[in-house]
């Protein structure tokens, strides 16, 4: 083995490998792969949210130059109808088997051409009449279908006596909070190039997880796992929407098995909104009893959030209640709602983004009728153990992140007083939320190989979706193996480099590196000759605890400034800054990148993005970047983010995941600054203009 040590790869700020490829252009995306013989597909989908298909017309369509055929629910190959997620059944996969149509946007129809043009030229020649059957759009927490929520992440919190804790309380906070259903918006499209050979289906796909897609499409189309080969080699941005077996690579796998040829799907900007997954809306009730000295006796939480009847799914937003404060009754209750949608999936830090803005808003709420400052409360309710567990905490530098960014951000010097602070017709307020995300590990394989000229190639599952795996795994490996990073090549984004859990959850970086971190043992401990190559594989499952004996969790504070100008209800964030407990960092300068862009991501959720949908079809009305805005360059303040020192004990690396993070928290933050601002609580997301706006002053000029 080589003497080239480099024993800094972990916790050197180095810049992303592929960076060179992607600022070139030569860096190829799912729907940039060369294949010869190649056909496109184009989507025809529904404009109605419930109802039957009562006929298709396609003669128009079949007679246009370059047109191969089009599938719909007549003539589509049949897929397994047990195939799902991994709550069950989903029947969102299964495309074109029947004339149901149980949300807007289902797929009802693909036209396959010689061209994309021709095949969208097909695809709007296509006539699709319906019958439309009334449809459920009403969300709320007492709607009359409102369920408990799986447990399979846990059970409810109930401990102590909420309700003889709040009468026995000083101040109570009982109020209700809403935020909307929200598009993941990644930058790339969903897309896939797919195609058959000998019985095997091969695909280069817009993914976050090439492992787990495979295993989804193998169970589709009633085949072993092995003969379904999956590549996402790079993916342009995810954020949980590339989280499943998507809609490009089912259609195009149908279609080329229809066709006997490749076929590529890219689906539009307006059919990526509509026909793949949304975070979905939440309406929460937080009741919080105080002390008169701020320590808190009861915290309730009971929010729900909408799901479809064709799929399990869980908006885990009582994690934080369980987590961040001390108090004698702690009770979650969380709720789905079925109504006639696509179902949801995992939007950056699920749960936890929702459901911090619930109750970081009701803790600022707490300080305020106190009259405490909200740091000082959040500090005086610290807790020891798991408040709701009993567990000890593997790590928790809360407190660390706390009182540093307090101390950066200048927030000693605040006046309390809401809106005791002008800048001309500005109105300047600042505010905090603290959060946590759980961290851990899922099992993964990962191979390392000796080879004879002195390098070593590291092949593991992983996915890159823009948040530099590649960098960061080369660096694992070259500490792990005690050799320089130049010497380490590393291969990800491919379902036959064996399973590994895909990137979401904030565990892709942990599962893969203690993976990669085994792998390098064993190879170490079994090196023989190293004139030829010598491979180890690792497979973690049996050497993960999935029963912790403590609670291992993530860590932020976040603090914001915003400008309101109450004379058009304009929100302007001036200031952002965070500071995060992750863990070791393996790269401060990717890890740094990843938390500011969490950061805005939050200040776009508060104040800009929302679904909005017809109630008449249940469509979405604003499916483009033109209607759903989210945060751009104009919209980004300056944003600071850093770490404080961590460790993870129960990590062999002291490693923990930290892509969710940074977007847990700050909406909380930016809408306490702005209730600092202008005096007015804001419990509805996003903070609009016309929610912000306030009369005019009779008495001032400008009102005549």
């Amino acid at each position: 083995m080589s003497t080239n040590l480099d024993p800094g790869a972990v916790g050197a700020p180095r810049p992303r490998i592929e960076g060179p490829l992607k600022v070139t252009g030569v860096a190829r995306y799912a729907a940039d792969v060369p294949m010869p013989d190649l056909a496109h597909g184009w989507l025809v989908t529904a404009p109605i949210s419930r109802g039957r298909i009562r006929d298709i017309d396609a003669s128009t369509a079949l007679g246009m130059p370059g047109v191969l055929g089009v599938l719909d629910h007549r003539n589509a190959p049949r897929l397994n109808p047990r195939a799902g997620n991994y709550f069950g059944p989903d029947g969102s996969m299964q495309l074109l088997q029947d004339d149901v149509i149980p949300y807007a946007g289902r797929p009802v129809a693909l036209a396959v051409a010689e061209t994309p043009e021709q095949a969208r030229a097909a695809a709007a020649a296509l006539r699709v009449t319906y019958d439309v059957e009334p449809h459920d759009l009403d969300f709320s927490l007492e709607h009359p279908a409102a369920r408990p929520a799986s447990t399979a992440f846990g059970p409810e919190a109930d401990t102590g006596d909420v309700d003889a804790e709040l009468s026995a309380s000083a101040v109570v906070v009982d109020e209700r909070y809403r935020t909307p259903e929200e598009s993941h918006s990644a930058l790339e499209p969903h897309a896939a190039t797919v195609w058959w050979d000998g019985g095997q289906v091969y695909a280069v796909d817009a993914n976050q997880g090439a492992f787990s897609v495979a295993e989804v499409l193998a169970a589709l189309w009633s085949i072993d796992r092995e003969r379904v080969h999956i590549r996402a080699e790079h993916v342009g941005g995810g954020f949980g929407g590339k989280g499943a077996c998507g809609p490009q690579v089912i259609l195009g796998s149908m279609a080329s098995a229809r066709f006997g040829r490749p076929v590529r799907v890219v689906l539009t900007r307006a059919q990526v909104f509509e026909a793949t997954a949304s975070r979905p809306p939440t309406d929460q009730l937080v009741r919080i009893g105080a002390d008169a000295d701020g320590r808190l006796r009861a915290i309730h939480h009971r929010p729900a959030y909408a799901l479809s009847p064709l799929a399990e799914y869980i908006e885990w937003c009582t994690e934080q209640a369980k987590i961040l404060y001390s108090a004698s009754a702690i009770r979650t209750q969380l709720t789905a709602v079925p109504l006639d949608i696509l179902p949801p999936a995992s939007m950056r830090g699920p749960g936890a983004t929702p459901g911090s803005f619930a109750l970081e808003s009701a803790i600022d709420e707490v300080a305020e009728r106190l009259d405490i400052d909200p740091l000082e409360l959040r500090l005086r309710n610290q807790p020891t153990v798991g408040p709701v567990s009993g567990l000890p905490f593997s790590s928790r530098r809360l407190v660390s992140c706390l009182r540093e960014g307090a101390r950066r951000f200048g927030w000693a010097t605040r006046d309390r007083r809401p809106r005791g602070r002008r800048e001309g017709p500005l109105l300047i307020g600042t505010g905090m939320a603290t959060t946590s995300f759980g961290a851990g590990v899922f099992p993964s394989t990962a191979s390392i190989t000796a080879e004879a000229d002195g390098t070593f190639t590291v092949s593991v599952g992983a996915s890159d979706i823009g948040t530099g795996a590649r960098t960061v795994l080369t660096a694992v490996a070259a500490d792990a193996l005690g050799v320089g990073t130049e010497l380490v090549r590393i291969r990800i984004g491919d379902s036959d480099l064996g399973m590994a859990w895909g990137a979401g959850g904030s565990r892709g970086t942990t599962s893969w590196s203690f993976a990669i971190t085994e792998a390098a043992r064993k190879l170490r401990e079994n090196l023989g000759d190293p004139a030829r190559p010598v491979t180890a594989t690792v497979d973690t499952t049996t050497m993960i605890d999935y029963r912790p004996g403590r609670e291992r969790q993530t860590y932020s504070a976040v603090f914001a400034e915003v400008t309101v100008d109450p004379s058009t209800g304009e929100v302007r964030v001036r200031r952002l800054l965070g500071m995060f407990a992750v863990g070791r960092v393996i790269n401060p300068l990717l890890a740094r990148s990843q938390v500011i862009g969490g950061m805005i991501m939050g200040l776009s959720m508060a104040l800009h993005e929302e679904n909005v949908r017809d109630p008449r079809t249940g469509r979405q009305t604003n499916g483009d970047f033109a209607g759903y805005h989210v945060a751009a360059h104009a919209d980004v303040p300056d944003v600071e983010a850093d770490f404080v020192p961590d460790y993870e004990p129960q990590d062999p690396s002291g490693f923990n995941g930290l892509g969710e993070i940074g977007t847990a928290g700050t909406a909380a933050a930016i809408a306490n600054a702005v209730w600092h601002a202008t005096g007015t609580r804001q419990r509805i997301l996003p903070i609009r203009l016309d929610r912000v706006l306030e009369p005019a002053d009779p008495g001032t000029p400008d009102a005549a």
